[in-house]
């Protein structure tokens, strides 16, 4: 059920992508965005240790990846390859290397197809630029296990063709029923829905989640702090995710999930032992979780609330077009007796009270402070004369927020249903 835990994940802030824009292999996706597509997420493994593993299928253990750079010159084919890999019981350290060929080998043929002869010189003005730093890139990482629940994660690398260092810092522990993190970037690489990157110069998290168990229930705690204006990565231009902005977030997320096979056949030992006329052979399935041929159902439901601590966020600032929102609450005043009304048929005096009520509302900028609102409420049940669900109350608002009272506004409202309307003075309602 990986790939609906993704919807719980991408709120929060280890929802990591594959991407080979870093050594370590993976950048952070957008808290709150829409999260990506299954086939994105990183893996498990450090980059590291996949290297390792990698290392013994490719010719002298150099791994190839693709990867627009900021500089075209460079190209954006690389070779990838671990260069040191000592460890202990408890302790192990890696190094890994990456080279770019495509400015290199430009470099040399227009270096000697500018010479008329071969001679030494020319060699040597050639051999130079395989001293060219952009060409090649470093990480080192290292993990240490300060006892059989607790470890120690740290990295950093560095782009030939950047300056500066990208640094990294991780702690894990295990409780019996919990895990909890504390991450640690500077900078901090981000990927948004729309396939941009962006980097946070510090960000810093610290969550606790609990294990999964046979009930289904999952809940999760984060505080995260990041600090320093985002920064696009290689582009020019555009707009950062207000969920990058300088700031405390706290978030909680409730989770329940269940898995139900609706047919499983067994793995029997005529799967797993084939025999011929060569005698019996073992034959084990390629993945041990896909070794019983089976049809199941998965679902996940659940609820994040989160609360912003900060004065640099970049929501509604703008004159026109900065604020547009919408808001949906269903409200199941008795989920007993709107049970037993949906199986059973049964019904009440008055079954509306009973019934459930979508709550929508809508507000949208129509210049600077003022914002236009509509409240509306459906009623999601028939009524005499009517069929399916209709709008039981509606009320237009006009709002003009008072920067002076840092969350205040003016807003003049009326009913249509009662005729009514009013100006008041709200503080602290959004």
């Amino acid at each position: 059920m990986a790939n609906l835990e993704s919807a719980i994940d991408c709120a929060f802030w280890d929802q990591s992508i594959s991407t080979p824009k870093t050594l370590e292999g993976s950048a952070q996706s957008v808290p709150g965005e829409p999260f990506p597509l299954d086939g994105a997420r990183a893996s498990k493994a450090l980059r590291i240790q996949q290297l390792s593993l990698l290392r013994n299928g490719f010719p002298l253990g150099i791994i190839p990846s693709m990867s627009p750079p900021s500089h075209k010159d460079l190209g954006s084919f690389s070779l990838q390859s671990l260069l040191l890999t000592p460890s202990a019981s408890n302790w192990w350290l890696g190094l890994i290397g990456q080279f770019r060929p495509k400015k290199l080998i430009s470099a040399i043929k227009t270096e000697l197809q500018s010479a008329d002869e071969l001679e030494l010189p020319v060699l040597r003005d050639a051999a130079k630029h395989f001293l060219d730093k952009s060409l090649y890139s470093i990480a080192l990482a290292t993990q240490l296990s300060l006892s059989p629940s607790t470890s120690l994660l740290w990295s950093t690398e560095r782009q030939g063709e950047k300056k500066g260092y990208r640094n990294k810092f991780k702690i894990y522990h295990q409780l019996p029923d919990h895990d909890i993190t504390l991450d640690a970037a500077w900078p901090e690489l981000f990927m948004d829905h729309k396939g941009k990157y962006w980097e946070v110069p510090e960000s810093i998290s610290l969550g606790m989640s609990s294990l999964p168990s046979d009930s289904g229930f999952l809940y999760r705690f984060g505080l995260h702090k990041n600090s320093g204006p985002p920064q696009a990565f290689n582009e020019l231009d555009g707009e950062a995710p207000p969920a990058l902005m300088p700031g405390l977030c706290a978030k909680v997320a409730l989770s329940y999930q269940k898995s139900k096979d609706i047919w499983r056949r067994k793995e029997t030992k005529e799967d797993i032992i084939i025999k011929t006329d060569k005698g019996s052979f073992w034959r084990p399935s390629y993945d041990m979780r896909l070794k019983e041929p089976h049809a199941a159902i998965s679902g996940i439901m659940g609820v994040m609330c989160a609360a912003w601590f900060g004065k640099d966020s970049t929501n509604f600032r703008k004159l026109y077009g900065d604020l547009t929102r919408v808001d949906a609450r269903l409200d199941i005043f008795s989920l007993s007796s709107f049970a037993k009304r949906v199986f059973k048929g049964s019904s009440s005096a008055d079954k509306s009270l009973l019934s459930p009520r979508l709550n929508l509302i809508f507000q949208q900028q129509v210049a600077g402070p003022i914002v236009f609102r509509v409240d509306s409420k459906l009623l999601l049940d028939s009524k005499a004369g009517k069929r399916g669900p209709h709008i039981e109350d509606v009320i237009y608002s006009l709002c003009y927020s008072l920067r002076l009272l840092r969350s205040g506004k003016v807003v003049a409202w009326y009913s249509p249903k009662r005729k009514e309307g009013m100006i008041e003075l709200r503080l602290f309602e959004f």
